[in-house]
């Protein structure tokens, strides 16, 4: 999971970045609206975290324009503003849920997850692709019964392309995904971890590994590809 967080206070912004990060969730942060824009045009996201008083650009400028711009990004908006009017206004333009500060850690990031998945139309934490199960609560990859040995790296890699069921994911997602931006290596790394991946599902299913290469595009997960 990617969340960008776009909230002017530095303390708060670094707190809801080591909450996220504690969780396993890969989490950037930015200080302005503006600066937010333009990560969403480069890179994809699962979530957006976005105060209202942002010091150039009000939160909710931010998520019109995300929205007349076609960036349609789940918005969880985070805001010291407990205004019903407020709250319908933001949901009228876009947002997908709405929090006021003081917030209860637990509940910040409940609402993240549960935010990501409906936007993925998941109604529970498993997903299957043929003999594989991937548990999105435990972190952890099955073939049948059999637990598929994975790094950190390699389970991100494989929940992505879960996430994205039967859509292509590329090489840039992938890099997002696990870097998050950050001493990112060169992109040919996620062949290599790809490789690793396919030679481990395949030593547990004969052969079978459901990953496959979308030429020129990235990576798909289904149970076959099609023709």
């Amino acid at each position: 999971m990617h969340v960008l967080v776009i909230e002017d206070d530095r303390i708060v912004n670094q707190n809801i970045v080591i909450l996220l990060r504690r969780e396993g969730i890969i989490a950037e942060s930015v200080y302005t609206g503006r600066e937010g824009l333009e990560l969403l045009k480069l890179y994809e996201y699962d979530l957006v975290i976005l105060d209202l008083m942002l010091p150039d650009l009000p939160g909710g400028d931010v998520l019109k324009q995300m929205r007349q711009s076609n960036l349609m990004t789940p918005v969880l908006i985070l805001s010291g503003i407990n205004m019903p009017t407020k709250k319908v206004e933001c949901f009228s333009v876009g947002a997908d849920d709405y929090m006021t500060k003081p917030y209860d850690r637990s509940e910040l990031v409940a609402r993240v997850k549960a935010i990501v998945r409906r936007s993925r139309g998941l109604a529970d934490n498993i997903i299957k692709v043929g003999r594989m199960t991937i548990n999105l609560s435990a972190k952890k990859v099955f073939i049948d019964e059999t637990l598929l040995p994975l790094t950190a790296k390699e389970y991100a890699l494989v929940e992505l392309l879960a996430l994205k069921k039967g859509g292509t994911v590329s090489k840039e997602s992938f890099l997002s995904q696990i870097y998050g931006g950050m001493d990112e290596p060169e992109i040919k790394i996620i062949d290599v971890f790809l490789c690793k991946i396919r030679q481990k599902i395949k030593k547990i299913t004969g052969g079978e590994t459901y990953i496959h290469t979308t030429w020129g595009r990235g990576y798909t997960l289904e149970e076959k590809k099609k023709a």
